[in-house]
């Protein structure tokens, strides 16, 4: 199991990640290991950047707790259009446990990335999926959600918490 990095001042996380030149078995590998902690940790989604590696990988889990549920893994991912309609949800983040608060985003977006099989792909996600991918977006370029976020409170997990 990967080590999630944790601080709103870890250097790691503050740092803007650098592209991936060529996926091969080293990334493949982070990933299936990125898939393994986030779910251990049940999380919706992480950054290459949480487990120690500030290179532009992300995986998130779309549609959580629905009977569409799928995990994605994108490379070089890069939000391609944003829509004008903003919301606001709250967000938590498995980098600051026990942290949470009010974050403002767009409520829908087209992301464009490379799958961990080479293919150019273009996804347009909405609410929840959408925040899911703005939120890791933001951790490849050392922002965390705290930056953005009002109404920052402390909270315990419960059982149905899901963390981005």
């Amino acid at each position: 199991m990967l080590e999630i990095l944790t601080g709103e001042t870890n250097k790691t996380l503050r740092e803007k990640s650098v592209s991936v030149a060529k996926i091969d078995s080293s990334i493949k590998k982070l990933i299936k290991e990125m898939v393994k902690s986030m779910g251990s940790e049940n999380g919706v989604g992480l950054a290459a950047p949480q487990v120690g590696s500030n290179i532009r990988v992300i995986i998130a889990r779309l549609n959580p707790g629905e009977g569409n549920e799928i995990i994605v893994a994108m490379v070089n991912p890069e939000i391609a259009s944003c829509s004008e309609e903003k919301e606001a949800g709250e967000e938590g983040c498995l980098s600051l446990p026990g942290m949470w608060g009010q974050v403002v985003r767009s409520r829908e977006i087209i992301v464009r990335f490379t799958s961990q099989k080479g293919q150019d792909q273009t996804l347009k996600m909405e609410a929840l999926n959408a925040r899911i991918v703005q939120h890791e977006i933001d951790h490849l370029d050392g922002v965390l959600f705290v930056d953005k976020a009002t109404g920052i409170h402390e909270k315990k997990m419960e059982i149905d918490d899901l963390q981005i």
